[in-house]
């Protein structure tokens, strides 16, 4: 989950950026970024599911 996550806050950042009118290494930085702030809300999302389902 948490990879898919990462996936999308990437896609995110990136469009984000270009929409702002950024160059090539703005739009990597703002992938990247999202990309693990998201992915990091996921990892905290599934093992806190992992814990009170289980």
């Amino acid at each position: 989950m948490y990879l898919l996550c990462g996936l999308i806050g990437a896609i995110y950042g990136g469009r984000l950026a270009k929409k702002r009118d950024g160059k090539p290494a703005d739009i990597a930085q703002y992938a990247a970024g999202f990309g693990i702030f998201f992915a990091l809300i996921g990892l905290f999302v599934t093992i806190i599911a992992d814990r009170t389902i289980i």
